[in-house]
């Protein structure tokens, strides 16, 4: 007879970690990201970031059935636990993969990153994002640690309406301004970066935003 098969953890009852079960199931344990590179990483980001992400999928703001699906009628109180539950997990990245794009294509993407675009009133990603683009409390995430197809997607929705965020939308304005050239690049470089720990927020108010955003002044 062969060896019987491996089990995974037993979860307790009417903990965090059992009711959560149904969100690692695609995000992975502990949130560190599925295995297939279209669910995101969760452990680690803003705890307020991932919060208005679950109020979004819940009222219709992001859209994507499944997700409405399971949090529909869970109240505000208990979406803010489970934001915290995986604001609080810290597990190792994996290792960075470059792309097959051109060099041109990785630098466009740099710069664009690192620098934006004055001329065309395009923020640096940096500007936003965190220093080492890791996010900026309460409520922005960080950008690296996620597959390549992810971010391009996620750019994709807000430029056509499939996700929205707190008004003013910073993000839904700046993205009507990029091309599909501009999003292909910044998704090609973003995925190919190493990330160096601690990869944890930056401060809230430890930089002065290029535009207004609702998100970082939303209340819970």
């Amino acid at each position: 007879m062969g060896q019987p098969a491996a089990q995974g953890p037993t979860l307790r009852p009417d903990t965090m970690q059992a009711r959560v079960a149904a969100c690692t199931a695609c995000h992975g344990a502990q949130g560190k990201a599925g295995t297939d590179g279209y669910y995101p990483r969760l452990a680690g980001k803003p705890r307020d970031y991932l919060y208005h992400q679950l109020l979004n999928f819940r009222d219709g703001l992001r859209q994507y059935r499944p997700m409405t699906h399971l949090l529909t009628g869970l109240p505000d109180d208990y979406l803010l636990e489970i934001a915290t539950y995986f604001a609080d997990q810290h597990v190792p990245y994996p290792p960075a993969s470059r792309p097959a794009v051109s060099a041109s294509t990785l630098e466009h993407g740099r710069v664009l990153a690192t620098r934006g675009d004055t001329a065309r009133g395009i923020p640096a990603c940096v500007a936003c994002h965190g220093t080492s683009f890791s996010g900026l409390a309460p409520a922005i995430p960080g950008l690296l640690g996620l597959p390549r197809d992810y971010i391009g997607s996620q750019i994709g929705g807000w430029k056509n309406g499939l996700r929205r965020a707190a008004e003013p939308d910073c993000m839904a304005d700046i993205v009507q301004k990029l091309t599909p050239e501009d999003i292909g690049a910044l998704s090609a470089w973003l995925s190919s970066r190493t990330i160096v720990e601690p990869y944890v927020p930056d401060p809230a108010g430890s930089t002065t935003l290029p535009a207004e955003c609702g998100s970082q002044a939303q209340q819970r």
